[in-house]
């Protein structure tokens, strides 16, 4: 076991590696010229030269890689280019409206979209497996943008229940959040019910076609049991590989939602840094993103041997 989960986390460094010097090389390599954003369109040569003499920007790239991944190694990202702030601290600062509104989307996904989707694979090619595949077109049908703003004209706008912007962190208590997080945690949570739901069934569906299900209801076992111990169980790598994958999209931060609602997150911060030529802050948003997508694939490999018995190591 031990060797095997160190096989897994040692192959995820070539990853990085590869992420990094992808990442450095493609802000470095583009237009635009770090020193002239920080002094101003009425610098000077000689202030821009003194700039790039104090950033390292006129050392050899391989020097300037070195230092970077040394500095990110000692917890240093480097400073913001507009606010002057310690980059991780100001991902610090953001990331828990983010991984907040993560967390409260996937419940609620969750929470729905399994239940619908061992219901239609159990009545499949009935009325309710109809219904819940046709919720599903429509969840991948409709943008975004357009589920929020319906949301927010009928509970904010016509009805007056909930707040239609802005963000409480839960250290403000459970009530203050979920009254701000609720309304994007829903739009965002449309998409993934739908994909969910519809995982959910096609792997349900196989294993719904296997002869111990066969054996179990010859038995007499419980059609509940039957579905949500034994076959849910044996169906559950695909949709935690698909729950995963989500999570990790919504930590690194939903731009449209969360301008909608205006959440100060991690996709409001990748915007602001990228239009303002931020290159530090880019340079980590990209890395830290491309590491949780990484570790969340690492432990859901690792996972599937608690659900796959063929898995040896």
């Amino acid at each position: 076991m031990l060797s095997y989960i160190f096989k897994r986390v040692l192959s995820v460094v070539p990853v990085l590696f590869l992420v990094s010097v992808f990442v450095f090389l493609m802000l470095r390599l583009t237009p635009g010229d770090p020193a002239a954003i920080l002094a101003g369109d009425n610098a000077t040569p000689e202030t821009l030269q003194r700039i790039r003499d104090a950033m390292g920007l006129n050392e050899p790239l391989l020097t300037q890689y070195v230092k970077w991944i040394a500095g990110i190694l000692r917890g240093d990202f480097g400073t913001s280019l507009i606010s002057g702030v310690e980059v991780l601290d100001l991902v610090a600062k953001r990331v828990g409206p983010s991984i907040s509104l993560a967390v409260l989307t996937i419940i609620i996904a969750v929470l729905v979209a399994i239940p619908m989707g061992v219901i239609a694979a159990w009545k499949h090619r009935s009325w309710v497996d109809y219904l819940v595949m046709s919720f599903s077109v429509l969840g991948f049908s409709v943008p975004v943008f357009l589920v929020g703003y319906v949301l927010l004209l009928v509970f904010s706008v016509k009805l007056g229940w909930l707040p239609p912007q802005g963000f409480k962190p839960l250290s403000a208590g459970i009530a203050p959040f979920l009254e701000r997080a609720i309304l994007p945690a829903l739009t965002l949570a449309s998409i993934y019910i739908a994909l969910i739901a519809r995982m959910t069934r096609a792997a349900m569906l196989d294993v719904l076609n296997e002869d111990y299900i066969r054996t179990a209801r010859a038995k007499g076992v419980g059609e509940r049991r039957i579905l949500f111990v034994h076959a849910l169980k044996n169906a559950a790598v695909p949709i935690a590989t698909i729950v995963g994958a989500g999570f990790a999209l919504l930590i690194s931060g939903v731009v449209v939602t969360e301008t909608i609602f205006n959440i100060p997150g991690i996709g409001r911060l990748t915007v602001d840094a990228v239009l303002a030529r931020d290159y530090p802050v880019i340079q980590a948003l990209i890395l830290l993103t491309a590491s949780v997508y990484v570790a969340i694939n690492l432990l859901i490999d690792l996972s599937y041997s608690l659900f796959d018995p063929r898995i040896r190591y």
